[in-house]
């Protein structure tokens, strides 16, 4: 199931150490819902990664009416440490809305993985001035 956005909204985007898959199917033991798991080998950005971590999460998703819980097993460059491993994803509603968002939450802060065009739409990441990382998606 694709999320479609409707309008923006923020969700909660968990970041792990390989064990993504695992995670997310307890979450979803817990919780119910859909999960959709997408691995790093059976994306279109298959050849941008190394072969150690082709078997990697590269997107999860566990939708359950307005319950939505997103993860990964790719992090941060600098790895995970604590603090680093949540970050608030905003699904933006338009082109206007990303660009706004995106450049005002970075005033101060950090980009980490500046707007682009990516397979599923546009995605960009920061740290805004207070430590806190975001992933805006269009």
């Amino acid at each position: 199931m694709k999320i479609i956005p409707h309008s923006t909204r923020i969700n909660v985007y968990l970041t792990f150490k390989g064990n993504c898959k695992e995670a997310m199917c307890f979450y979803q033991q817990c919780l119910g819902g859909e999960l959709t798991l997408q691995a790093v080998k059976n994306s279109p950005m298959a050849d941008q990664w190394p072969a150690e971590v082709q078997e990697n999460i590269l997107h999860a998703s566990l939708l359950k009416k307005d319950l939505v819980l997103l993860g990964s097993d790719m992090g941060s460059t600098q790895g995970l440490i604590q603090g680093n491993t949540i970050s608030l994803a905003l699904e933006c509603s338009s082109k206007e809305e990303i660009d706004s968002f995106f450049y005002k939450l970075a005033e101060g802060g950090k980009i980490t993985h500046p707007l682009h065009t990516f397979f599923d739409g546009t995605i960009g990441a920061l740290t805004d001035r207070y430590g806190i990382n975001w992933v805006l998606k269009l």
